[in-house]
């Protein structure tokens, strides 16, 4: 009987130090693509620009993984040299380099790594920039774990098969991606969740007289009309928006207030990308957007991410 070697869990070891020695500085890079995002303050529009330039780049990545010759010469690749290294480092007992490559990693060129670097450019602030790359790392890691088990243990067995479930993944997460920037950018909505189709429609506000603070309270239904004709649209913000579309009346001056109840997470970074409008919203408060006097259609907002969108659809005589 074949007992097992007590090496066997020392194969690990340096692909361990090997994932470390990357988190750390791909970590500490998102942080620095989140200051500089912050710093330069995109649009709206040029935040989905960047996520579809993302999308594109992990497409491609994944078409090279699926054997497409047609894009090798477009999907930024790492040295030879680096590939050499990376596949002796492997085979190696030390630690100390493999988590050097590790940190290394960081200035290797590679498609699906370019892309989450945008993704971090876009999340606007260094805690958000070095959670996508933290989670981009964090998300790799058993499939490099493999990887340099199977360099240290066999040849090229599997090698194939693992390309391939690669590429699946990288082009779901491209699709994705791609939706998301669309949303973003507020050129498209894939609502899908189970919320009402849209919000009641405005009815004349049961509370024109002021309130204690000296301004008119706003009434409790999401869309209202006062007696002076002004509407008044209210999107709750917690982790989600709800409700996520509304029914308002065109054609009269409109104010969207997003009322944070505990808000959290991506929803708190609100925007309206036709109108440039970017929000962080109040954890427990509202926030006032001056949307005009709008002509009927359809507006889109979404968080910054398009992750979670909505819109507000206006009709005459609403």
């Amino acid at each position: 009987m074949k007992h097992a070697s007590p090496e066997e869990p020392k194969a690990l070891v340096p692909v361990g130090a090997f994932l470390a020695g990357k988190l750390v500085s791909h970590t500490l890079l998102g942080a620095l693509l989140g200051v500089f995002g912050n710093a330069l303050q995109p649009s709206p529009r040029a935040r989905a620009v960047m996520l579809i330039a993302a999308a594109v780049l992990m497409l491609l990545f994944a078409l090279d993984l699926f054997g497409v010759k047609a894009v090798a010469r477009l999907v930024p690749r790492p040295p030879a040299s680096f590939g050499r290294l990376l596949r002796r480092s492997a085979k190696t007992n030390s630690v100390a380099t493999p988590a050097l490559i590790g940190l290394a990693t960081v200035l290797v060129p590679c498609g699906v790594t370019l892309s989450v670097e945008l993704l971090a450019v876009t999340s606007g602030s260094p805690l958000a920039g070095a959670a996508v790359m933290f989670g981009f790392v964090v998300g790799t890691a058993p499939l490099f774990a493999v990887l340099g088990y199977l360099f240290r243990r066999t040849s090229r067995a599997l090698s194939g098969r693992l390309a391939v479930v690669t590429g699946v993944v990288v082009l779901g997460v491209a699709v994705w991606t791609a939706a998301s920037g669309l949303q973003a950018g507020g050129w498209a909505t894939f609502n899908l969740n189970d919320q009402p189709a849209a919000a009641a429609a405005p009815a004349p506000s049961q509370s024109a007289g002021p309130s204690a603070g000296g301004q008119k309270p706003v009434a409790d239904g999401p869309v209202t009309i006062d007696a002076a004709g002004k509407q008044t649209v209210v999107l709750t913000v917690t982790d989600f928006y709800e409700p996520t579309q509304f029914t308002a009346k065109a054609g009269v001056p409109t104010t969207l207030i997003l009322r944070g109840k505990d808000s959290g997470g991506c929803a708190r970074a609100f925007t309206i990308p036709e109108l440039g409008v970017q929000e962080i919203v109040k954890r427990d408060g509202d926030t006032k957007i001056d949307l005009g006097t709008r002509k009927p259609g359809t507006l889109r907002f979404s968080c910054a991410m398009g992750m979670q969108t909505g819109t507000i659809n206006f009709q005459k005589g609403a």
